[in-house]
């Protein structure tokens, strides 16, 4: 790659400060971003990556600092103003509307610009052209809430592109597709820079950056570090680099030693409204000391099951037996009768049904659990109470920033997760369930996640992890099984299990 020179950078920032409140999320950073190319942005959860990005796209405005585009400086004081300077942002949580069509939601907010003169047929001419051009063909009347999560992804960046994106911004990109999905969001991201598109990519997932990227900038604590080309570097270095010190992945666990059972389902079935059956025969047992983790490509049950055990969807058919009582259709049981009985539940969703975004960080911190002592008192909480338990949780599992007061929607997606699986772990559950444990969390936290898990384990919590990555469930799983068309389709130790092993049987099914 040639030298990059300020004239040759699509973007370029100087002095980017930005802060909240105490909180100094950005400190006078400055890079520049060639034309063309696929630039990695990796960092601790809180070390200010995707702030800069939100700084870049009018989200936020810089405390100090100037913004160019193609050498010209720029005001960008809103997201229409980095969108007229072809600036596109694709979130983490995408920005769909589930009820309308793939044509509706691309011409959402763009209703008066040129290309929609001739109406809907313009657009849906442009759609086809975008997807000839790029390779992101998706059915323009499919209904959103029926595209699987890589095609509503394809729709988010449809959508940019359709602005007139040059500068493409990925947050996360990865975190909610299967293996799958991301090779083929690698091919579109290749196709896009062979095509003059800028891209810069904001992961945890270091073997991403180096399989995809040209480039990759390194933060830490809201500055920039580090800068390597991805073919003068490895994961390890970057790693070293994001964090500071060495990491270690490998968990070095002693083996299970198993006690009785905490959680059995036998033949557990369930039916949605519409007759559709999302559970098929599950027999299921988790034992105390043990981690048995579920493999098996999103969308094959694995949600509806930890619905089920957690309480939040009752069961068709079959029975569960939990901590010593039986559950079935004609005794059903709520979520706050499971957590009474032991059971703790760290939810796929932690937007959705893990925190209240709008609520402090104090208030998350005890959902669930609010009408408890020592944080209620005659019906009242106690906020000293609730601010000093916040406060213990986040130094213990190292949340940042340590702020109690601030809103939950402030904390980086990986701090969010930390301070959930505080939240849940700290009550010493008797059975554990966790849905997809270090989604969007830094390499950093995943190391410290997966320790505690196994300090779990190790003090007699039976635990059930599901995740779409295979390592994961290779490195912390004792058993191991798959799921595949919301039945069990096959089961084995985690000592005898390689990821082409799951693979197969994942295949197979």
């Amino acid at each position: 790659m040639q030298s990059l020179t300020a004239a040759a950078a699509a973007i370029e920032l100087r002095g980017i400060d930005k802060s909240f409140g105490a909180v100094h999320a950005v400190r006078s950073v400055s890079l520049a971003v060639p034309q063309g190319s696929i630039t990695g942005i990796v960092g601790e959860n809180g070390a200010g990556k995707s702030t800069l990005m939100s700084i870049l796209y009018g989200l936020y405005r810089a405390d100090a600092g100037q913004i160019l585009i193609d050498g010209h400086p720029v005001d960008m004081a809103s997201p229409r103003d980095a969108i007229a300077h072809g600036i596109g942002m694709v979130h983490q949580h995408f920005m769909l509307v589930d009820t309308f069509t793939v044509l509706e939601n691309l011409v959402l907010g763009a209703e008066g610009g040129p290309l929609l003169a001739g109406g809907f047929a313009a657009a849906r001419a442009e759609l086809a052209r975008l997807g000839r051009e790029y390779g992101l063909t998706v059915d323009p009347d499919a209904r959103v809430a029926d595209l699987s999560v890589g095609e509503q992804q394809r729709v988010e960046i449809l959508k940019v592109l359709f602005r007139g994106a040059r500068t493409l911004i990925l947050d996360e990109p990865s975190a909610v597709l299967t293996p799958q999905e991301t090779d083929r969001l690698f091919e579109i991201l290749k196709s896009l820079r062979a095509r003059g598109v800028t891209v810069l990519l904001i992961t945890h997932k270091l073997r991403e950056i180096m399989a995809v990227a040209d480039r990759v900038i390194v933060m830490r604590q809201g500055e920039v570090v580090a800068e390597r080309r991805t073919g003068e570097t490895s994961t390890g270095e970057l790693a070293e680099l994001m964090v500071g010190r060495k990491i270690r992945l490998d968990l070095d666990k002693a083996p299970a030693v198993r006690g009785q059972t905490m959680l059995a389902a036998r033949d557990l079935s369930l039916v949605d409204r519409r007759g559709v059956r999302l559970l098929d025969g599950i027999d299921l047992d988790l034992r105390a000391g043990e981690i048995v983790g579920i493999a098996g490509v999103s969308g094959n049950g694995q949600t509806e099951l930890l619905q089920v055990l957690s309480g939040i969807r009752p069961l068709t058919a079959g029975h569960l037996e939990v901590c010593g009582r039986i559950i079935d259709a004609a005794h059903p049981i709520d979520p706050a009768e499971m957590r009474a009985l032991g059971l703790a539940h760290v939810p796929e969703d932690r937007l959705r049904q893990g925190l209240v975004a709008a609520f402090e960080a104090s208030e998350s911190a005890i959902l669930g659990y609010q009408d408890q002592p020592p944080y209620c008192h005659n019906h009242l909480l106690d906020v000293p109470a609730v601010d000093k338990h916040c406060a213990e949780l986040m130094r213990r599992f190292d949340v940042r920033p340590q702020t109690p007061g601030l809103r939950s929607s402030h904390f980086s997606g990986g701090n969010q997760q930390k301070l959930i699986l505080a939240r849940e772990m700290s009550r010493m559950p008797k059975v554990l369930l966790v849905g997809q444990p270090t989604r969007g969390v830094d390499i950093g936290a995943i190391e410290f996640i997966h320790r505690e898990l196994v300090k779990s384990r190790d003090a007699g919590c039976a635990i059930l992890v599901v995740s779409v990555e295979l390592e994961e469930i290779l490195s912390l799983a004792d058993r191991i099984l798959v799921m595949s068309g919301g039945r069990i389709v096959g089961g084995v130790a985690a000592d005898q299990a390689d990821e082409r092993t799951l693979g197969r049987m994942m295949a197979d099914a």
